[in-house]
């Protein structure tokens, strides 16, 4: 059984910051990060924060220079560093993660989803 559980979302006011961590946990024999994503109402889930293939980071523009997309694999967790929210912001966020399980065996996995409201 594997597991994915974010924390750390919440209310913040704008110009504020939050900090996301998406742990994973159970019978993993490897943790890659794919990305966050986050989904409005009425939106379309859009890419936030990503790890590309070689081990680089990559955000779209709305997120350049304020969000910073960061992993610790001695803790199978991912974070999501978010600096000088904005209103828009705001929207249902999720943990992308690609698990090794073992026996030649990965998953995909979706964190449950967090909710983060930029208001003052």
């Amino acid at each position: 059984q594997v597991q994915l559980v974010e924390s750390g979302g919440g209310l913040v006011q704008p110009g504020g910051s939050l900090r996301l961590s998406c742990a994973a946990s159970g019978s993993i024999y490897g943790f890659n990060p794919v990305g966050w994503y986050r989904q409005a109402p009425g939106k379309q889930r859009e890419l936030v924060a990503g790890f590309t293939t070689g081990g680089n980071t990559n955000y779209p523009d709305s997120a350049k220079g304020r969000f910073t997309i960061s992993r610790d694999n001695a803790k199978n967790t991912v974070y999501l560093q978010m600096n000088s929210l904005k209103p828009e912001d705001t929207a249902v966020y999720y943990c992308n993660i690609v698990l090794n399980r073992g026996y030649g065996s990965t998953s995909t996995e979706w964190g449950q989803g967090i909710q983060v409201t930029v208001s003052s």
